[in-house]
């Protein structure tokens, strides 16, 4: 969990200089990296990233509520090897047409969880 980085997004500090992000906080942005990213997208990594974007038309059904939650747990497990990955919670909210997924995680070697929660868009279902 060493080391710093730039942030993500990335922005400048107080001071000017570009952001930077360590520890905890680290970790968060690179998951959230990983789910943004499209396999594919990294021509040196074509593999890297997740398939949530393959349901981007995807009906809102709790079948594709079943398979981002694996996607993102699988992207999550294959590309962040400083968590564990203790749940992954996807609802679907019919209103706004979209999958709620919320991410628990254990940051290994360190006992305290952490989690977040992002919103992904899909097409109203017929």
């Amino acid at each position: 969990m060493d080391g710093k980085g730039v942030a993500f997004p990335v922005g400048f500090g107080a001071t000017g200089s570009i952001g930077e992000s360590s520890g905890a906080e680290r970790i968060r942005q690179s998951i959230m990296i990983i789910l943004g990213t499209r396999p594919g997208e990294r021509i040196m990594r074509p593999d890297y990233g997740c398939e949530l974007h393959s349901l981007a038309f995807a009906p809102n059904t709790p079948a594709t509520a079943n398979l981002a939650r694996h996607y993102v747990k699988y992207a999550l497990a294959r590309w962040e090897p400083r968590i564990e990955v203790t749940e992954v919670d996807v609802g679907n909210d019919l209103r706004t047409a979209a999958l709620t997924i919320g991410v628990t995680y254990r940051i290994r070697g360190n006992p305290d969880r952490h989690s977040l929660t992002l919103s992904f868009p899909l097409e109203q279902p017929s």
